[in-house]
């Protein structure tokens, strides 16, 4: 007995079952290429770029910050506004150390001063004699005092550059800091006992006392504090004539073996030296120098200027020595 082959021929191939290629070949599922092949998916490059989004740069940045590549760098930063000590201005008011006389804290935090007397046109073109005035200043070229003679005009025209004087050194809101007092003596070396004194004082307290000693070649002068004990000297040079160059007064130490500053009659120039007595002059001092004395070698450079370089109708007076 036979029997059809189940399913029967299928286009004249075997009979009965299925055959190899009735299954479907490897080619009929889905291929690996028929997934999406990795490059079917979203690419790196698909997706938005690091470029496709807004770049740090192109977000907005704030006004002023630098957009070099993206953060503002470290320089792109507003950088710390200083303020700048500017020439010709007034010098801030330091904190003074306790026991500071009222005014003095500026010279707490100098230890160089520069003395610009002021050109008096009337007396320039007259030799008539004014009141002196002055500018000090600080190294920067800030304004620390003004000053200005308190003499009458009898006085200044009579005396001459041997004059008694009141000096008031005063800040910039002109009060009164320093008050310097010369009487009148004889300044010459054959007055041995009644030589140049000045006394420094500050609201009427005595801060220091500037004493001419007898000297027949170069001048010579004590610094002392109010209790009458010499804390510096000032030797002078044996010539002060100011040709073409300074004329250097050292300041030593009161044993008289150590230097420890100047004051500076400063060349101004052949025209200003020639025709004015409006005299330039560097004070300098130990930083740590007392206020007090700081405060006394400033008076002795006005001191200076009156017994040496101040002219008699716009006489020069120069000489040699202390004559």
């Amino acid at each position: 007995m036979s029997y059809e082959p189940y399913g029967g021929q299928q286009g004249g191939g075997n009979p009965g079952y299925p055959q190899p290629g009735g299954y479907p070949q490897p080619g009929g599922y889905p291929q690996p290429g028929g997934y999406p092949q990795p490059g079917g998916y979203p690419q790196p490059g698909g997706y938005p770029q690091p470029g496709g989004y807004p770049q740090p740069g192109g977000y907005p940045q704030p006004e002023g910050y630098p957009q070099p590549g993206g953060y503002p760098q470290p320089g792109g930063y507003p950088q710390p506004t200083v303020d700048q000590p500017q020439p010709g201005g007034m010098m801030p008011a330091p904190s003074g150390p306790p026991g500071c006389p009222p005014g003095l804290e500026y010279l707490t935090q100098v230890d160089q001063l520069l003395v610009q007397q002021k050109v008096e046109m009337l007396e320039a073109f007259t030799g008539f004699e004014t009141a002196n005035k002055y500018t000090v200043k600080n190294s920067l070229g800030q304004k620390v005092y003004f000053a200005v003679e308190d003499t009458d005009c009898c006085t200044r025209n009579c005396c001459g550059p041997a004059r008694p004087f009141d000096i008031k050194i005063m800040d910039h809101s002109q009060r009164e800091v320093i008050h310097l007092d010369r009487p009148l003596r004889c300044q010459s070396c054959l007055f041995p006992c009644c030589l140049q004194e000045m006394e420094v004082l500050s609201n009427h307290s005595l801060l220091g006392i500037v004493k001419q000693n007898w000297s027949l070649c170069s001048p010579s002068f004590d610094v002392m504090n109010e209790g009458g004990n010499t804390i510096l000297k000032i030797e002078g040079p044996v010539c002060t004539w100011s040709i073409c160059g300074d004329v250097v007064f050292d300041v030593l130490s009161a044993d008289g073996n150590h230097k420890v500053g100047k004051i500076t009659k400063q060349w101004t120039g052949l025209v200003k030296e020639a025709f004015t007595d409006a005299d330039n002059f560097g004070v300098s001092f130990p930083m740590d120098l007392d206020v007090k004395m700081k405060a006394t070698m400033l008076g002795a450079c006005f001191l200076i200027d009156y017994m040496f370089f101040e002219k008699a109708q716009n006489k020069e007076s120069d000489g040699v020595g202390m004559f």
